[in-house]
């Protein structure tokens, strides 16, 4: 092995070894706090990043690159394993208008905001728009484990946060196409890419979930039953990989294979036996990939840029929270009347939206890429991550609550 080899692995073996040691222990702190445990994964990063300059891997880095690839994937993988399509029969046209033209209402709402008050051309503000307009699985199902609430809503919110999450990664890298020249800019042309990325990316995950599915648990011909666990992951990246390969969305097509995986008894098979180890093994690895994504997110933060933009960015982020959200969740909710949405229930939905982990990492990703103000959208991002979760996940109970929808424990 040359030395340059060397010092590469040193380097990679001792940054995991720091993150994942750091996020061990502001993961413990944010339990004892009652804080999600993003947000104090951002705090470490900037104490170890700007602060301690500890870690200064940046941006366009392959290890940071890497990272943010395989962490979103995998996140990605496990929010589709975790939805109940039977539980989304009187819910779906809420879910299906929230997660695509909820997506870009909120990313027009955004990017108008952001061209005023910022002053960034229309294009980069519309890259803006497309990567915060995405709801976060990873902080959502963790606060809905300690908040009980009302089935439908947390259905709703959860189902939404792992759809849009891919809609809102194929938006981006829609506009991204755009910005770095590669597509020229047409509406017709643009709403057609976006649909030829978005149903190539299901084909792809359908196949190869349905594929893995059926050899890991058909109770006679699942050859790969013993190792469960890992034929998850293989899923997860394979059909992320398939789906770049042929130049459609990986990342709508690693969502699929998980929707296939968590609904895998419609296509009669069975994998109840391995239930708990695939939740216990996929629940550390997402814990270790908000770890990696947050910590580096919190690295790379340029202090300097935020302070020079920061009453514009928080006035970004106002309209956001108070008037893209409402606006989204009232143009989806209202024309589902099956659904029955109740006063309480529809400003629960207004409330919780928090920001987190994918549009982390396409900030990482377009930062990666060299993209013109890239790092004020990083800023911006940064903030939005750091306030809806701070603002939001930590009064998710107190809304329940207030609202009515707060559902109590027998006894």
């Amino acid at each position: 092995m040359n030395n340059e080899a060397a010092e590469m692995i040193h380097h990679v073996l001792l940054l995991l070894i720091l993150i994942l040691g750091l996020g061990m222990l502001f993961g413990r702190l944010a339990g004892l706090m009652k804080l999600p445990d993003v947000a104090l994964f951002l705090i470490a990063g900037m104490i170890v990043g700007q602060g301690l300059h500890w870690v200064s891997e940046t941006s366009s880095s392959f290890t940071n690159q890497f990272i943010l690839t395989i962490g979103s994937t995998l996140i990605l993988f496990d929010g589709g394993r975790n939805i109940r399509l039977a539980g989304l029969k009187k819910v779906w046209l809420t879910v299906t208008l929230l997660s695509v033209p909820g997506v870009l209402i909120t990313c027009s709402v955004v990017a108008l905001s952001a061209h005023w008050l910022l002053g960034i051309p229309m294009i980069y503000a519309v890259l803006l728009g497309a990567i915060v307009s995405s709801t976060d699985p990873a902080t959502l199902i963790p606060v809905f484990k300690q908040v009980r609430i009302r089935t439908k809503v947390r259905e709703t919110v959860e189902s939404e946060s792992a759809f849009n999450d891919a809609t809102g990664s194929i938006l981006t890298f829609s506009v991204l196409a755009v910005i770095t020249g590669s597509q020229g800019f047409s509406l017709a042309g643009s709403l057609e890419d976006f649909a030829r990325t978005a149903l190539g990316g299901i084909a792809a995950g359908a196949a190869i979930g349905l594929v893995m599915a059926f050899i890991t648990g058909h109770l006679r011909l699942g050859w790969l039953r013993d190792y469960a666990a890992i034929a998850l992951v293989v899923t997860a990246l394979g059909a992320y990989w398939v789906g770049d390969a042929l130049h459609v969305s990986g990342f709508m097509a690693t969502f699929t294979a998980g929707l296939i995986w968590g609904n895998a008894d419609i296509f009669k098979l069975d994998l109840n036996d391995k239930l708990k180890e695939m939740t216990h093994f996929s629940e550390n690895m997402t814990i270790i990939m908000r770890m990696l994504i947050f910590i580096l997110l919190g690295s790379q933060v340029n202090l300097r840029i935020i302070a020079a933009n920061l009453w514009p960015s928080l006035a970004v982020i106002a309209v956001f929270i108070l008037i893209a959200r409402p606006l989204t969740v009232l143009a989806c909710t209202l024309p589902d009347r099956k659904a029955g949405w109740k006063r309480g229930e529809i400003l629960f939905m207004f409330w919780v939206r928090e920001t987190g982990v994918i549009p982390a990492a396409l900030s990482g990703m377009a930062a990666g890429l060299g993209v013109k103000y890239a790092d004020v959208i990083a800023s911006v991002t940064f903030l939005a991550v750091l306030l809806t979760i701070l603002l939001q996940a930590s009064t998710t109970a107190y809304a329940a609550r207030m609202l009515g929808i707060e559902e109590k424990d027998e006894g």
